[in-house]
């Protein structure tokens, strides 16, 4: 469980890894499913868990079938 919300849609989005290159493909398996893994980046409004409202860099992973798994902040832009 992380400890912010995603606030509407998620703009900008880019792949970062695809197939082999998701280093943690194993654990997505086993975790979620066998799927063609792709590890994922864009922009978005969160809210912490203390109420902050900001603009953030989020990282993910995501697979055909299964969906949007693992989201991760990067970095705080605003």
């Amino acid at each position: 469980m992380h400890n912010f919300e995603i606030l509407g849609e998620i703009r900008n989005i880019e792949t970062i890894a695809t197939g082999r290159g998701v280093y943690i493909r194993h654990y997505l398996n086993r975790t979620y499913g066998r799927g063609h893994w792709r590890k994922l980046k864009g922009i978005a409004n969160v809210r912490f868990a203390n109420g902050m409202v900001c603009i953030a860099e989020i990282h993910w992973f995501e697979a055909h079938g299964i969906g949007r798994k693992d989201y991760k902040i990067k970095r705080v832009i605003q």
